[in-house]
């Protein structure tokens, strides 16, 4: 039985990179970077980092929690009927179509998966490419696909508060009162690969208790499949860090929250379909919640009488050789108090060769760094500071 299972692991771990999801995920990826390298010439006439950025971020972060995940769904035999798999990828597509990728968060794509299921089943509609899936269909309520929920939710959670603040992209937009403000931005895609229990084939329960949350005995077969979650937050009110690990924090409470209702529903199917609505509704009003949040607070990134704050950092500058921080105001440049931008160039010049600033960190302290500067290095010390809106136009975001 051991070998069978090993047998059948590998054939479907090979049917992951031939899943239409992983190379969409590329290219979404290689999209979303376009845009973004776009909107940052468009503020600052200067990329931060290159268009291939959000494909670093597309695969590593998820492996891990993807083989947890795989062992906490191999453990509890959590079976999961095809159809919700070919409606969760078809889900994902339409979803991404609109470029928000927060709306690829698992509430809202295995949550429309869970109730496009409950009202397909039993019903004489015919669905080119899925109806073979959708015949095999046995019941009306899955509350396997409402714990899958939960679980994605719990790992959306995670990967926000993990990865989610890390090289943000800065921006700039204007306030209500129209001044020239920064702020932050993160998308993300992550693509986590677990491994699904689909009914069929010819593999036995490995114990006569497995699987736990079906019905009746079944043949299995374990698939490897790569769930796309995404993920989208502008920050404006304090430090990218503390704003995004807060709602990663909030998204991962959610997570265990449904989890726990949507294994009650194993008893009590009502459960699941509570737990799938409140999933929905909640995302929905933690995203908005977060908005409200950052509007009710004052502008952090803004322009201050004594010295410039760095609203981003230029990878392999001098500005990120000498591990200066965004949120950071220099004040002093070379002996020469600074009060805006074309001061801080004019003081720079006075040394040309050699740069001391005088800087207050994030903490109010006050730190002294300098640096060599060498022919060939990032004329201007490599910071993005918040730019005269006359210069260019401002994203709004």
């Amino acid at each position: 039985m051991a070998q069978q299972w090993l047998f059948h692991g590998l054939v479907g771990l090979g049917k992951f990179f031939v899943h239409p999801i992983f190379y969409y995920s590329i290219f979404l990826c290689l999209v979303m970077g376009y845009l973004r390298v776009k909107r940052e010439r468009q503020d600052f006439h200067i990329r931060t980092y290159d268009g291939y950025q959000e494909l670093r971020f597309l695969l590593p972060g998820g492996l891990f929690i993807g083989l947890v995940l795989s062992l906490l769904i191999l453990g509890a035999g959590l079976v999961i009927p095809f159809a919700a798999l070919l409606a969760s990828a078809a889900i994902t597509v339409l979803l991404s179509l609109t470029l928000k990728v927060r709306l690829l968060s698992p509430a809202y794509v295995i949550g429309g998966t869970f109730f496009l299921l409950t009202f397909l089943e039993g019903r004489d509609i015919s669905i080119p490419f899925f109806q073979g899936a959708l015949d095999e269909l046995d019941q009306a309520i899955y509350p396997s696909v409402a714990i899958l929920l939960g679980l994605l939710l719990i790992t959306e959670g995670l990967l926000i508060s993990r990865n989610g603040y890390v090289r943000t992209s800065p921006a700039l937009m204007r306030s209500k009162r129209g001044l020239t403000v920064g702020a932050h931005i993160s998308k993300r895609l992550w693509l986590v690969p677990a491994f699904i229990l689909v009914p069929g084939g010819h593999l036995p329960a490995p114990a006569e208790w497995w699987p736990v949350f079906t019905l009746g005995e079944m043949h299995v077969t374990p698939l490897m499949v790569p769930f796309l979650i995404g993920f989208s937050q502008r920050v404006h009110g304090q430090l990218p860090k503390e704003s995004i690990q807060l709602n990663g924090r909030r998204v991962l409470w959610l997570g265990l929250l449904i989890t726990a209702c949507a294994i009650i529903g194993h008893w009590y199917p009502i459960a699941s379909i509570a737990a799938v609505s409140a999933a929905l509704i909640g995302r929905e009003v933690l995203h908005y919640y977060q908005k409200l949040s950052e509007d009710r607070l004052p502008f952090y990134f803004s322009r201050r009488q004594h010295g410039v704050m760095i609203l981003g950092i230029i990878p392999k500058s001098p500005a990120y050789k000498m591990a200066l921080q965004i949120g950071e105001i220099i004040t002093k440049v070379n002996g020469v108090y600074i009060r805006d931008e074309k001061e801080l160039y004019e003081a720079l010049q006075k040394n040309a060769a050699h740069c001391k600033l005088e800087v207050l960190d994030t903490n109010g302290q006050i730190r002294f760094v300098q640096r060599a500067l060498f022919e060939g290095e990032h004329h201007e010390l490599g910071v993005l500071l918040i730019q005269d809106p006359r210069r260019w136009d401002v994203e709004a975001g």
